[in-house]
């Protein structure tokens, strides 16, 4: 028998009681740089709810703190460490690298300091030694292939060496070695790994701090090589994940954005701003836990949105219907319309909107359905 403490409609604990059937639930942490430091506020809202983790999995930034969580770190202890993490903890310029390789050399920056913080926050040992299920997100760089550390066949290599090469983004750090594989960046083709943490469980929380949009950034080209390789791989690994959301047929999920979109991935002075969302976003999420329990499959919460398209910016490109059909379509005056102004949506559904390239479509939630059905009986 388990018991959730969750917070209600108004946002307050309570206690709901116990639940004689024990779900096991995945706890899913995404990449993204160091807004991925939301995690640990995500953590801190789990904890306090009594969800005791199944399995913890991720990748880059999200696998070292699910790694430190199975390691038994306190959210305390984890939240002092993001408070004080500076650049240096981090990012040291690979100066003999560059200089006597140049374009051979395999990294802007130096991997111990990477290391060292993988050791500081994450035990010793293999996956077949840790008494927590962890799955660790990372690409094979030579076979060109994904992996997961922590499953079948991938369970004797070190954890350690296993959470650094899926922080390793290609370019910044050097690739790592793991049990005879060269890794790299688990996001680099699974920035948010839930299907494969949807393989053991009945449901799964997963916190998406990287790339849930991605907002306009004017200016970028003018920033240098490493924002416009960092612009170009969150559009890239965003289109990866949504592809994964849009056709989800796993277990229910409790799918957490909290909003860092306007923090900088690279950015130090938001720590306590990202504890604090990843916190708070998480703790709300967690109000729907017991509908997504319920259910036998789909992405929550799910909320009733309204669409709208301004016909005046509408220039009916009809890329949102190509790309979504059973959502929108294009009228005889070559302007894009919803099949439906209403929608039950998940967090993953809205994306569509970004199909626009115009930005013609919004989504907002229903705050008048009276209103929205005498103006969809006027359409009609």
């Amino acid at each position: 028998m388990t018991r959730f403490v969750l917070p209600d409609a108004n946002g307050s604990i309570g206690d709901t009681g116990p639940h004689h059937a024990v779900p096991r639930i995945a706890l899913v942490m995404g990449g993204g740089a160091l807004k991925g430091l939301a995690h640990v506020g995500a953590l801190r809202a789990v904890r306090e709810a009594g969800i005791e983790p199944h399995v913890y999995a991720g990748s880059s930034i999200g696998a070292l703190i699910a790694a430190a969580a199975a390691s038994g770190r306190s959210v305390g202890e984890l939240t002092e460490r993001a408070l004080r993490v500076r650049r240096r903890d981090l990012f040291r310029i690979n100066h003999m690298g560059m200089l006597m390789e140049r374009m051979r050399s395999r990294s802007i920056y130096l991997e111990a300091p990477l290391r060292t913080l993988c050791h500081e926050l994450v035990d010793d040992g293999t996956f077949e030694t840790f008494g927590q299920r962890l799955l660790v997100s990372a690409v094979d760089l030579e076979r060109g292939a994904p992996v997961v550390f922590g499953r079948p066949g991938f369970r004797h290599v070190s954890v350690r060496d296993a959470v650094y090469a899926s922080c390793a983004l290609p370019g910044f750090f050097p690739p790592g070695a793991v049990g005879g594989r060269v890794c790299i960046d688990g996001g680099t083709m699974d920035n948010l790994p839930v299907s494969i943490a949807g393989l053991e469980v009945d449901a799964i929380i997963a916190v998406d701090v990287g790339i849930a949009d991605v907002p306009h950034a004017a200016g970028v080209a003018n920033e240098g090589f490493a924002s416009i390789f960092m612009r170009a791989a969150t559009m890239m690994m965003h289109a990866m994940q949504q592809a994964t959301l849009d056709n989800w047929s796993g277990p229910p999920m409790l799918l957490v954005r909290p909003k860092v979109s306007d923090i900088g991935w690279f950015s130090f002075s938001h720590a306590e701003q990202l504890l604090d969302v990843g916190y708070e976003t998480t703790r709300q999420a967690l109000r729907h836990l017991l509908d997504a329990l319920a259910a036998p499959g789909g992405i929550f919460p799910r909320l009733e949105m309204e669409v709208t398209v301004n016909r005046d910016t509408c220039t009916g490109c009809g890329l949102c219907a190509a790309h979504y059909p059973a959502l929108m379509a294009i009228d005889e005056q070559q302007r894009a319309y919803p099949l439906e102004p209403v929608h039950n949506f998940s967090p993953a559904d809205a994306a569509f909107a970004r199909s626009c390239p115009v930005e013609a479509i919004t989504v907002n939630a229903v705050v008048d359905r009276d209103r929205v059905a005498g103006e969809s009986a006027q359409r009609a």
